[in-house]
């Protein structure tokens, strides 16, 4: 059993810069993939970025590519989305999850086997 609690979330301005934060516990971090998604209000959840479980290997949505940052720490067991120049695009509820039957990157949710509880992003125009 593998629990996510994401962090960093809040309300910020176009152009600023958030970090998301996610915490796993349970199981071998460096062993499963993981990733953050996103839902906006009235749209279905969609990929955001996704790492592999050494951190060697990354993917990006291209609506996020060059503005956003996944990485992870498996020291502390936690991963990382760093969001540069937010727009108000951006603005919803971030997910990270975690596929531990596989240690390369995962690109569809279905393949995903624990999610966290979420994190709103809001940006302002």
């Amino acid at each position: 059993q593998v629990q996510l609690v994401e962090s960093g979330g809040g309300l910020v301005q176009a152009g600023d810069s958030l970090r998301l934060s996610c915490a796993a516990s349970g199981g071998t971090f460096s062993s499963y993939a993981m990733g953050w998604f996103r839902q906006a209000p009235g749209k279905e959840r969609e990929f955001v970025a996704a790492i592999s479980g050494s951190g060697s290997s990354t993917h990006y949505a291209n609506p996020v590519k060059a503005r956003f940052t996944i990485s992870r720490d498996n020291a502390k067991n936690t991963v990382y989305l760093q969001m540069n120049s937010l727009k108000p695009d951006d603005t919803a509820v971030y997910y990270c999850a975690a596929d531990v039957h596989w240690v390369g990157v995962t690109l569809s949710q279905n393949e995903y086997d624990y999610w966290g509880q979420g994190t709103q992003v809001t940006v302002s125009s």
